[in-house]
Parts: structure tokens; C-alpha cells; sequence
């Protein structure tokens, strides 16, 4: 293998017509980044390329122009869709030879399995003259390191792994990233998630933290409400990205106050649970078709939410909801919104600290729809207004997370 120093452009190409005919999610190319990321390799291009032979040729031999490093995902099996290796060998004008170790090895697989290897097999054996293969301990098909000439005397690394995450996994951390030379820099990444504002809003808020060439560079995303922070810190040591990082982290966090909720893979409920846990208090809930159950799903999927959460309603309609409420013999409340009568109720059913309910109607055929959504607790109503629109299915994500936010607000200032 080639000693050339440094890896300074790397990109990542999946190998599937599932993948670009929409039928099957790329995920193998986001944990390859992260993994590159980690030891200081940068990605510059994330590419998915159908089952084609000619579209895999052209697109390797680009990629051989522009990088230093190319992992290549997927078409390595038996099928006559799996072109990977053939693509690789016509890109670089060199034919595929029998490897014979490989060969000998998937022959035993099958006879350790009682099994007559199908003579189609034999082409996982094949990989283009020059290469070397790459171990695969979780299945039959070897990967392959394969290094092909490029201007200025330099050389491009391409490494095909198996497309299947349980044999892609451990090949790429076991043998190829110990293979791979040290990138020219340290990167690390970190998140911070925010809710309450737009994302506009949140950027305006932010100011220069956003800038293009900044550093760290923060970037922006948002999902279902939800807005992530991206941190991107870049330098020589891991100790300067950690310093970068945390600069930023408060930064973001004092501009913008009690709207960021929670870093890495923090989700609303996991700080939630957690606030209650710590204060040792409880929570009953009731939602209707505006966040329909979403947040009774995503509360009984956190570790530990049987000690804080007590149970609640998810009503079909709000006649419902308010027959139910007061079956349990609800307090009367004169002059309160169902939402709030809603969520005293079944606080005071279910003996727990905190009430939270989410009542209204969602929107339908374009229009806007109205809630109202309200936490109840020790000597304390908040209760705020709540407006359905977009698709019915982001819409109720919304709203659960802005019951689940008001709760946290809440239990942070009690």
C-alpha cells in the first residue's frame, strides 16, 4: 500500500438503484462520514449511483479526479445487479482476477453450513488486479482496497465495503480505518437542539455564530420544530476542537436563552423525564387527535418513565375527554378551558405532581385548525393557544413537542 501522508478530500458513493428510486434510505453514507470525521478526514461529496454500469464507471473515474479516499458501499454480492466490482476494474482499465484465498474461504463458510457453494459465489472471489482484499467476518463477500494513479503523482484510495450495516460496520472500524493514514486536521461535531422559534428566527437571534467561514462553523437544520445547531470544529489537536466547541456551545446557549432544550441525542422527552426524575415529582397526561398520542409514545420509550410517569387519556374526540374527566371527579373549575379542566382532572385521577393536556381540533382541507394546550401543577396554570397547520403528521409532532416544551419551561422556573 501507498505511504501518502494524508487523506484531504474524501467522498462516499452508495451503490444501489433501491437507494435512487426512493425505495430504501441511505444510512450507511452519514455513519461513514461521522466515522471519518472522527480521525480528521474530511467529506466533501455524498453520491447514490443506480445498478448501471456505465453511470458506476463514469462516476468512479470523476471521483478518482477529485479525492484522495472513496468508500464505496453496496454491489459487492453475487446477483447480476452487484456491479461494483466490475465498475471498479473498467474505471481504472484493469481486469478482474480470481483471488483464490477468498475463493477457499466463502467454499468453507458453506461447507461449515452443511451447504454446496452455488457456483455463482465465485464472483465475490473476483476483484481487480492489484487490490487487496478486505476481510469480511460477518459474511462471505471480501471487501476490496484498490488504489488507482492520479495527477501530480498522487493516488486515490478506493475501498469498497459490503452494503448490509452488519458486515459494512465492523469491516470499515477492524480493517480500514486502521489502514487509513492520518487526515491533515481533527474534527469534531457536536449539536445543540433548540424549540419555541422558527428557523429564520433562531438565526437572527444567533447573528454572526451562523457566519460562512467561521470557526467552528455552526450550521442549521430543522425537524418537525425541532431546530439543531450543527458544530463543526476543526484544528490541530482534539484539545483546540473541544476549546472551539464549548466557546460556541455558550455562546449559542446565552443568545439563545431557555429556547435550547437539550445537546446531542437529547429529544424533549428524555429532559423532561429527567427533570421529574431529579425532582421526584409525577406526570398524568391527555392528548386528543391534535398531537394524537405522540407524546404517550415518546414518554413510555425513555428509560425510567415508570417512576415519574402515572398514565393519562388519549381521547378521539374532546366530548370524550371531558365525560372521562368527569368520571374521575374532577374539580370544578368555572370559567377554564377544557384544556386545563382536562389536565386538573387527571392530575388529580392519577394522584400525580403535574398535569399536561393538548386539546383542539387539527387542521383539515387546507385550514387552520385551533388548540389549546395546558399544564397544571402545585400552585401553578400556564395554558397558551395552539394553532394546527401542514401535514396532519409533522403537525402532530408539533404540538407534542409544545406540550412537552411548556411542560419543561415550567418545571424549570417552579
Amino acid at each position: 500500500m501507498s505511504t501518502q501522508p494524508r487523506v484531504d478530500r474524501a467522498e462516499i458513493i452508495a451503490v444501489g438503484t433501491e437507494l435512487t428510486d426512493g425505495s430504501k434510505l441511505d444510512t450507511n453514507s452519514q455513519w461513514l462520514s461521522v466515522e471519518l470525521a472522527g480521525v480528521g478526514i474530511p467529506v466533501l461529496f455524498h453520491t447514490a449511483v443506480a445498478d448501471e454500469l456505465e453511470a458506476m464507471v463514469k462516476l468512479f473515474r470523476a471521483a478518482a479526479a477529485r479525492s484522495d479516499l472513496v468508500i464505496v458501499s453496496g454491489g459487492l454480492g453475487p446477483t447480476l445487479d452487484d456491479l461494483t466490482r466490475q465498475a471498479l476494474a473498467d474505471a481504472a482499465g484493469v481486469p478482474l482476477v480470481r483471488h483464490e484465498p477468498s475463493l477457499a474461504g466463502i467454499r468453507e463458510l458453506f461447507e461449515s453450513r452443511g451447504r454446496v457453494m452455488p457456483e455463482r459465489k465465485i464472483v465475490k472471489a473476483m476483484i481487480q488486479e492489484g487490490a487487496i482484499t478486505i476481510p469480511n467476518a460477518r459474511g462471505t463477500a471480501p471487501g476490496v482496497w484498490f488504489e488507482v494513479g492520479r495527477d501530480k503523482g498522487r493516488l486515490c484510495r478506493f475501498v469498497a465495503v459490503p452494503g448490509v450495516p452488519s458486515e459494512l460496520k465492523p469491516m470499515f472500524r477492524d480493517a480500514v480505518l486502521p489502514r487509513l493514514p492520518a487526515g491533515g486536521r481533527v474534527i469534531r461535531q457536536s449539536r445543540i437542539h433548540a424549540f419555541g422559534a422558527g428557523e429564520s428566527a433562531i438565526e437572527e437571534k444567533l447573528g454572526d455564530v451562523t457566519a460562512r467561514g467561521r470557526q467552528p462553523e455552526v450550521g442549521i437544520t430543522a425537524h418537525e420544530a425541532t431546530i439543531t445547531l450543527r458544530i463543526t470544529a476543526v484544528g490541530t489537536t482534539a484539545e483546540e476542537c473541544n476549546r472551539q466547541a464549548e466557546e460556541t456551545r455558550a455562546l449559542i446557549r446565552e443568545r439563545l436563552g431557555d429556547l435550547v432544550f437539550g445537546e446531542e441525542d437529547e429529544e424533549l422527552q428524555d429532559v423532561v423525564v429527567r427533570r421529574l426524575r431529579d425532582r421526584g415529582e409525577t406526570l398524568a397526561i391527555v392528548e386528543t387527535p391534535l398531537s394524537g398520542g405522540r407524546m404517550t409514545e415518546w414518554l413510555t420509550a425513555v428509560p425510567g418513565i415508570d417512576d415519574v410517569f402515572r398514565g393519562g387519556l388519549t381521547a378521539v374526540s374532546l366530548d370524550i375527554g371531558i365525560a372521562r374527566s368527569q368520571s374521575v371527579a374532577a374539580p370544578h373549575l368555572e370559567e377554564n378551558s377544557p384544556a386545563r379542566l382536562l389536565a386538573e382532572a387527571y392530575r388529580t385521577a392519577f394522584k400525580a405532581t403535574w398535569g399536561l393536556a393538548i386539546v383542539g381540533s387539527r387542521a383539515m382541507d387546507g385550514q387552520t385548525g385551533i388548540g389549546t394546550i395546558a399544564v397544571v401543577g402545585p400552585d401553578c396554570v400556564t395554558t397558551i393557544p395552539y394553532r394546527s397547520f401542514g401535514d396532519p403528521a409533522i403537525d402532530r409532532s408539533r404540538a407534542a413537542k409544545t406540550g412537552l416544551d411548556l411542560l419543561r419551561r415550567r418545571l424549570d422556573r417552579a
